[in-house]
């Protein structure tokens, strides 16, 4: 499978999940945690924690989501779902990398009181299905290193009010269109990037194109070339226009609203 094509499962997975909270189970998450920020939070989780053997980089298969009761009550009516949709969205993200897994990844999801509202932590280890069925429930601690995660950055924006009425966005470059959803892109040179660039002189995480109120905004996320928009190099948030090009190293993406 080319690297354009893994690329399109994996926005295709994390669109699947967006979808979960947008279609059927939709509601106004604002301080809650988004399903998708727990997609990519467990693929940080699995590329940090891989062990390279002599021929092969493994990575871990069982992952444990800590959340808080209200975040877990909000995730009840469809977990299971969830679950087997993060499973997917991390296989596929291996395949791609050229990672190994010893199985399908496992996804469990526990409740932790001591995390408010908007946090959560994620444990991964790597066990084979003999260890996975003996292990009893973990606790915070018993299950490896817990990184705790937080959405107060989303909601520190101003910018980031979500409003029904924004229209339809989407992105051109290089004879492609990237319909924007209402996670967002990363934009860069690494592989796991939303919409990869392959322009040397495009940071691994250069930029990110994200909802914002009314409208859609583009951040530098400390590229070492800088962005531009309409020609003009940006320092902090910038709000999007129809017609707008983003300048990210030597290549150039259009905006448009529908």
């Amino acid at each position: 499978m080319s690297g354009y094509a893994r690329m399109n499962v994996l926005r295709t997975l994390e669109a699947k999940i967006a979808g979960v909270v947008e279609g059927a189970f939709a509601r106004a998450f604002k301080s809650e945690v988004r399903p998708v920020e727990i997609a990519r939070k467990l693929v940080r989780e699995m590329d940090e924690h891989k062990v390279v053997s002599l021929s092969r980089a493994y990575v871990p298969n069982e992952y444990v989501v800590w959340l808080s009761p209200q975040d877990r009550e909000q995730f009840s009516a469809y977990e299971a779902d969830l679950r087997d949709e993060l499973s997917g969205y991390l296989l596929e993200h291996a395949r791609a990398e050229g990672m190994s897994l010893i199985t399908r990844p496992s996804i469990e999801f526990r409740t932790d009181e001591r995390l408010r509202l908007g946090e959560f932590g994620i444990q991964a280890r790597m066990v084979d299905s003999a260890e996975s069925a003996e292990s009893a429930e973990p606790r915070q601690g018993e299950h490896g290193h817990t990184m705790v995660y937080s959405v107060s950055e989303r909601l520190s924006d101003p910018l980031q009010a979500p409003n029904p009425n924004r229209g339809r966005a989407k992105l051109l470059f290089n004879g492609r269109t990237e319909i924007l959803t209402s996670s967002g892109v990363v934009i860069g040179r690494s592989r796991d990037c939303d919409i990869v660039l392959d322009d040397a002189n495009v940071s691994r995480h250069h930029a990110e194109v994200r909802p914002s109120g009314g409208s859609w905004v583009v951040v530098d996320l400390g590229s070492t070339n800088g962005v531009k928009v309409s020609g003009r190099k940006i320092s902090g948030p910038e709000r999007l226009n129809h017609g707008d090009t983003l300048d990210l190293g030597t290549s150039r993406l259009a905006f448009e609203v529908g």
